[in-house]
């Protein structure tokens, strides 16, 4: 796609960036087949081609609208496009980019710009977060429908293990999952401690950054993901991996080196923390034979397994999760549409809940059709979402493990 960029970015790190993207785009449209925005809106302004030449024309000059941030808004950010794309161009980032351009031009109305920082300031904060969360569960019965829906009790973590082992890693507390779904790092640290892995803290890591960062506050997203490499250098000689047990918090940290690579203090840092960073169903195949004799066809249930975009779209993995569950006994299956977004998507479910809402029950419609007693998936936005919409329960594949150990 030719390119002519405005002064404004042309010759910045970011402007050679959007460059290389756009002139990757061969306007194909394939990426279209595969937009979840697209499937239900029908505009090709909310599919990624659309978007492309929106974000060209910002970059190249023109004024953007209001019309122009709406349709930047309703992208998921799902990457399905770039799973789809045969030319590679990489669509994730360059819609970072054009919306942080258009941010800085567009005011937005009051009352989105109070939810928006509310929702940045609030939910990386892990305390406040939780206090939160606490205060809304003890209201929860006074509450809307719909907010009750979000929020579900949580399960109980259970015993961390205390037992040192020679092998050790470390593991992202993150920002909202430990108040929501404690129980998924500590059934990962029961689960490794069984077959010889030590899991480890880092007291000061938090969020990892992707919140803010795709919320148009890239300043602070960066922020985040300092802090974090700043808590986690102490550990990197003494831990194999970094292991992430949300798809969404791994796809970002995997990106750190990127990120951060025109910054002298932490580009080779954040290199090396990327490089050690491992989704969780990047781990566990080493151990299949020992999880197989362990479990012994200890779960007897249908599972159905959902695989976030985060993991098969951002971190281009797949099979992975339903490998692992196979090799140890469980009857495990992917759903109709499996490619496509569930409509979580971070602070999306939030920002455009009819949309959310739209993409949450056409993905439950289908993982309910495969008959399943259960729904697995590997990121904390995805169980939280699904379960809102449905009377199956909805868990972290890490936790059948853990309750048939």
């Amino acid at each position: 796609m030719q390119t002519n960029l405005a002064d404004f970015i042309k010759g910045t790190p970011e402007g050679a960036e959007a460059e290389a993207i756009l002139r990757a785009c061969v306007h194909c449209g394939f990426c279209t087949a595969t937009c979840p925005t697209y499937q239900l809106l029908g505009d090709e302004l909310d599919g990624p081609r659309g978007r492309i030449y929106l974000i060209k024309q910002v970059l190249e000059g023109a004024e953007p609208t209001h019309k122009t941030q709406l349709h930047l808004d309703r992208c998921l950010t799902c990457r399905n496009c770039e799973s789809t794309c045969p030319s590679g161009v990489k669509y994730g980032r360059l819609v970072d980019i054009g919306r942080k351009v258009v941010e800085q031009r567009v005011a937005r109305p009051l009352g989105e710009r109070i939810k928006r920082t509310t929702l940045k300031e609030a939910l990386p904060r892990a305390g406040l977060f939780k206090a939160g969360f606490k205060a809304g569960l003890m209201a929860r019965p006074l509450l809307s429908a719909k907010l009750q829906d979000k929020l579900q009790p949580p399960r109980p973590a259970g015993q961390w293990p205390t037992t040192q082992h020679a092998r050790k890693m470390l593991v992202l507390d993150g920002c909202v999952q430990p108040a929501m779904a404690p129980n998924i790092n500590a059934a990962t640290a029961r689960v490794l401690d069984a077959l010889g892995v030590q899991l480890v803290i880092a007291p000061k890591a938090g969020c990892c950054g992707a919140l803010r960062y795709h919320m148009n506050d890239q300043d602070g997203g960066l922020a985040d993901m300092r802090r974090n490499i700043d808590a986690w250098w102490p550990y990197v000689d003494q831990v194999e991996a970094i292991v992430m047990t949300a798809s969404g918090c791994g796809v970002t940290v995997k990106e750190y080196g990127h990120l951060l690579q025109h910054d002298g203090a932490y580009a080779a840092k954040a290199k090396r923390i990327s490089e050690m960073t491992r989704d969780l169903s990047e781990i566990m195949p080493q151990f299949e034979a020992q999880l197989a004799e362990r479990m012994k066809g200890r779960v007897g249930k249908r599972v159905a397994y959902h695989p976030p975009c985060t993991l098969q779209h951002g971190q281009q993995i797949r099979g992975k999760v339903e490998g692992v569950l196979r090799a140890v006994g469980v009857d495990v299956t992917l759903c109709a549409e499996s490619h496509l977004c569930c409509g979580s998507a971070g602070t999306y479910s939030v920002l455009q809940p009819e949309i959310s809402m739209a993409l949450r029950d056409r993905k439950l419609t289908h993982l309910e059709a495969t008959g399943a007693d259960e729904i697995v998936s590997a990121n904390i936005g995805c169980l939280t979402h699904l379960q809102s919409g449905t009377d199956i329960p909805v868990a972290h594949w890490i936790e059948l493990i853990d309750r048939a150990l």
